[in-house]
Order: structure tokens, then sequence, then C-alpha cells
């Protein structure tokens, strides 16, 4: 499950033979937690290696791929029934530069070993409950992860139509001291030329949600 932009809770649909299609996909990195520091060895290059965590139905990724070959993307996501519907779209695709991976973020830094130069979250679970903040990838928590996976200088970009969620984040950022680079209130506002969005992204905006983003590094 997860949680929408009022705070209600939303229930994933199981499809039948899901798993059965994310093992057969030639996208799937399946013995992931065996391939920890030899991701350049999986896609055969040196090119920089971006990730989506929580990638949903997978058109971002999959769009960012197709607009950057000179870039590896990895998209993470651990609900087999929104994976697969991700494969759907990929399958018929040719991308030597994408891979997916089945998994929860929890586990991050048991499978990258200072290997990834950009962050994506989209759309994260806002975990709108106190109790629960530790769960967002954008707390100190998953920030400290994250410091293990990162291959040089740490980038985080963040996109969510969620406002709780977004001010929660950027104090996260800046606690952690990370640096803004970015910041921006609605990107459909100030028309973001470049702007590569979600499913979820299109479904929200078209309904006159604000969608905030920001961009943070560190060094």
């Amino acid at each position: 499950m997860w949680y929408n932009v009022f705070g209600e809770i939303m229930r994933l649909r199981n499809v039948r033979g899901a798993n059965e299609r994310i093992e057969a996909s030639q996208y799937m990195i399946l013995d992931y937690k065996k391939m920890k520091g030899n991701y350049k060895q999986l896609f055969n290059n040196n090119n920089p290696i971006h990730i989506e965590i929580g990638m949903g139905k997978g058109m971002f990724i999959l769009n960012k791929a197709k607009a950057n070959p000179d870039i590896n993307f990895i998209g993470i996501e651990k609900f087999d029934s929104v994976i697969v519907r991700a494969i759907e779209k990929i399958e018929h695709e040719d991308l030597p530069n994408l891979r997916l991976i089945r998994m929860d973020a929890t586990e991050i830094a048991d499978i990258f070993d200072h290997e990834i130069d950009t962050i994506y979250l989209n759309f994260s679970d806002p975990w709108p409950k106190a109790r629960h903040e530790h769960r967002r990838l954008s707390s100190q928590r998953f920030l400290q992860r994250y410091d293990t996976i990162f291959k040089d200088k740490k980038k985080i970009i963040m996109k969510t139509d969620n406002r709780h969620l977004f001010e929660f984040s950027v104090k996260e950022f800046t606690r952690y001291g990370y640096q803004i680079d970015d910041l921006c209130l609605n990107i459909y506002d100030e028309k973001v030329a470049d702007n590569i969005p979600t499913e979820y992204e299109l479904k929200f905006a078209s309904r006159g949600f604000p969608i905030y983003s920001i961009a943070v590094s560190k060094r």
C-alpha cells in the first residue's frame, strides 16, 4: 500500500503471473546482491550510474534512459504488481543502459558500493504519520545509507506532490549538509523545459496540484 496526496491509504492490485514475468525479463537484475561493486561490468562501460528509488510503472526511468544513452540507469521498485507494468513498457525497447531491480529501499547500502552518481526520488511514499518519518526516503536514516553508495559528489533530485514531505525533505537535506542547487514550488507553473514526468505526476498535475521539486548536492 501507499498514501495519496490526501494521506489516504491506496492499495495495490495483484497481477496474475507477475513474478514469472519479472523473472523472465532481460532487464531485471535478479542476483543484485552479488553485483555490489560490479555494476561497471554489468553495463560494460564506465558511464555514470543514476538510480530511481521507487520507480513505479517506469515512465520516468524509461524516458530518461532513452534521452541519455551515455548514462546508465537502474530503476528500483519493491512491488511486483507495479514493476511488472514497467516491464511491459520497456520490453519492446532496446536499451542497454537500463536495468531494473526488485527490492526494498532499506537494502540499498547492501547492493551498491560507491558506484552511484545521482539518485532520483520521484513521488515517494510520504509516510504522513510522525512516528513513521524515518521511513521517508529523504530522512536522515536514508541519507546515511546513501553515503555508502555514492561514487564521489552526492546528488539527489526529488519530485513530489506532497507539500509536507517536500518541506520535511528540504529540512532534512540541509541538516545533513546538502546544498540546494535548484528548488521549484511548481514545475508546471515555471514550465521546466527538460522535465520528464512520471505517471503519477501527470495524473495529479492534470488536476491542478502543484508539483514540487528540489535538487541537492554534497561533496
